[in-house]
């Protein structure tokens, strides 16, 4: 057993360094060179290439490919289950130092390997190089924390000792699990789940997001590379409809693990909710949803602060993380003077392709796209347009950093998910005001308050309703253990990613009491 490693929170790449530019356009050129490489379905020992192909295009432009995948039948996706389940007969006895050490050296290998998965993330999900890095980081932050957390819970648990018995309480895995990450943070987050629910001893079929599967297959060849027994964790490739109510409703499915929207993690809670035939237990699911996330801006504010912080985290990556500042609540005070320090600096945000790192990079696809068009062609009559709201650019799926101001709290930007690069400014009367404004939706995943008011910010912990609340700074970029990630209501089941409690949802408790007397 190696020494486990300290666990630090990954150190972000200075792009403005010389070596490290040319590393990262040296990589992306391999990555679009690497454009015909196709990747297999991966079923235990088995590459599987079907005739039905997944093409994975880059979203900067949007004729481009970045590699070919596979089209998972239902009947594949089927046997991956079995196969999975086959393979937890042993892997569940595997000790858990033994798992924890395969996290850590895949995370060592991602490290050695970052500039190629930098560079995937750039191509296929249109990050620029800053948000790719630190998916990637993230990544490798997961691996790290679970591992140690993996240590942590197969140590001797405290309960209550009791006269004439001894009594042990152990964590044991569930079984196994369907992951289906989202296409947002497809490595990072793809990584955290998959890693937490085979490093706990469950076994995994791994259904990626049909817009990013070629990250998920150099995910694959990582596991491979450290020598990852066959079988604990299987790529099914292809679309959720063909496959994905298959995976969830298999009798021998154990627990489903989900991030992406509330009308899909709703569909999958519900399909898991019914029991197959077959079926032993209650199926556990796990589920990151969306969010309509606010800044609220209070008039005993450093006010610049808050308009820098309320552009990076409505514009960064796009607008598309679930914990996007999507609506910024201004109270009346500072209204005015806000909108003018916020509309020159949204109108300085650069938009282009992002292997030439824009601030900002393309959506994701043409449905992204025409969604979010679709809203700000809503908003228009809902609110008063001041920057952008229109595509830019030929090739790629890009549109303007977008706000519109004077929007009502019930109007359909206000409450609605949008998840692209459009902001709703709204006017509170004052802070109590501006807190009901916060909590009028059917989300509670982020929010952020700007005050110097002590009062104020404790009023806001007691009654601002999100999952991770944030003071003076933006909403955006939870670390691995220092901002343990999940949210409330239609935010989802509060999983608290890269907290202490995540892997209770991979495991069970199992007591044992042996009568010594």
């Amino acid at each position: 057993m190696i020494k486990p490693p300290k666990f630090k929170n990954e150190e972000f790449l200075n792009f403005s360094l010389p070596l490290i530019k040319k590393k990262t356009m040296d990589a992306i050129n391999k990555i679009e060179d690497e454009s015909q490489k196709e990747y297999p379905l991966i079923i235990g020992d088995n590459k599987i290439f079907n005739e039905d192909k997944l093409y994975s295009y880059n979203p900067s432009n949007k004729s481009e490919v970045v590699g070919v995948c596979q089209k998972a039948t239902k009947e594949q996706a089927e046997h991956a289950i079995e196969v999975a389940h086959k393979t937890f007969l042993t892997w569940k006895n595997v000790p858990a130092k033994k798992r924890a050490e395969y996290l850590f050296k895949a995370a060592r290998l991602i490290q050695k390997r970052r500039f190629e998965f930098d560079a995937c993330l750039v191509i296929e999900a249109g990050k620029n190089w800053v948000e790719a890095d630190a998916d990637t980081a993230e990544a490798i932050d997961f691996l790290v924390f679970y591992g140690k957390e993996i240590l942590r819970y197969a140590d001797k648990q405290p309960i209550i000792s009791y006269p004439g018995e001894k009594n042990e309480l152990v964590y044991i895995p569930l079984g196994v699990g369907v992951v289906i990450p989202p296409w947002n943070f497809p490595f990072a987050i793809l990584v955290g789940m998959t890693s937490a629910a085979f490093g706990s001893g469950n076994t995994v079929v791994l259904k990626p997001s049909s817009d990013t599967p070629v990250i998920a297959s150099k995910f694959m060849e990582v596991l491979k590379e450290i020598k990852l027994p066959d079988g604990v964790v299987n790529l099914v490739t292809g679309s959720g409809a063909a496959v994905g109510d298959t995976l969830v409703a298999h009798p021998k499915t154990r627990f489903i693990s989900f991030t992406g929207s509330k009308e899909v993690g709703l569909h999958i809670n519900e399909l898991a909710a019914k029991t197959a035939p077959g079926q032993i237990w209650i199926k556990r699911v796990i589920a990151e949803m969306g969010g309509k996330d606010s800044i609220v801006v209070d008039k005993e504010c450093d006010l610049e602060s808050a308009a820098k912080a309320v552009v990076v985290s409505a514009f960064g990556y796009q607008g598309q993380k679930c914990s996007a500042c999507s609506r910024a609540i201004v109270d009346a005070h500072v209204y005015d003077k806000f909108i003018e320090l916020l509309v020159p600096m949204v109108n300085d945000i650069t938009v282009g392709p992002a292997k030439d790192n824009y601030n900002m990079g393309p959506v994701i696809n043409e449905k992204a796209e025409r969604s979010i068009l679709d809203y700000i062609e809503i908003g228009k009559s809902e609110g008063k347009l001041v920057c952008g709201g229109e595509k830019t650019g030929d090739n790629g799926f890009f549109i303007k950093p977008t706000v519109i101001v004077d929007v009502h709290p019930t109007a359909r930007i206000s409450l609605e998910e949008i998840f692209g690069p459009v902001l709703a400014v709204i006017k509170a009367d004052n802070f109590n005001h501006a807190l009901e404004i916060a909590n009028n939706t059917e989300y509670g995943l982020t929010g952020s308050l700007f005050t110097k008011n002590r009062k104020k910010i404790m009023m806001a912990k007691q009654e601002f309703h999100v999952g991770n609340l944030y003071f003076n700074r933006k909403c955006t970029g939870a670390l691995v253990g220092v901002h343990p990630f999940g949210g409330f209501n239609m935010s989802g089941t509060d999983s608290k990613a890269g907290g202490r409690d995540y892997l209770l949802l991979f495991t069970q408790a199992k007591v044992m009491s042996v009568k010594t007397l």
